[in-house]
């Protein structure tokens, strides 16, 4: 009969730093990557937002012949303005309701804009303006 040997089986310091390693170049290449991705889910919100505020306001312009004035604001696609008054503004408005940019700000809104005949944007992360906004003009 054989007597028998218990051996310790397991991982030496050498190779349980070796896969520490590896993972640590796994963390630096993926994370970044995925980090990153909340950003563009949020950018990519917000230019969803404006196409849809978008095109309820030409929806607008075709019944009453104008935009908004940017006093009027946004707020003009959910009540009816009071001065001046739309001609033909939809029972129920254009939208249920105004929504937040990603960043729980409202979206910005100019009538005449300066890039074009309407501006609707939001101030982005930073929110200043600056580079980062997003609006109507910008969208890809």
């Amino acid at each position: 009969m054989k007597a028998k040997t218990d051996k310790q089986q397991g991982f030496t310091l050498i190779e349980v730093m070796v896969v520490v390693v590896i993972l640590g170049i796994l963390a630096a290449i993926l994370v970044p990557r995925v980090m990153d991705r909340p950003d563009q889910a949020r950018i990519t919100k917000a230019r969803q937002d404006i196409r849809a505020l978008e095109a309820a306001l030409n929806l607008y312009r075709l019944d009453n012949y104008i935009y908004p004035t940017t006093d009027q604001g946004l707020e003009a696609l959910i009540e009816k303005p009071a001065s001046p008054e739309p001609p033909n503004w939809k029972s129920g408005g254009y939208l249920d309701r105004l929504p937040e940019d990603p960043w729980k700000q409202p979206y910005q809104f100019l009538s005449p804009g300066s890039h074009g005949a309407i501006d609707i944007y939001s101030l982005g992360p930073d929110q200043q303006p600056s580079d980062d906004d997003i609006g109507n003009w910008n969208l890809q």
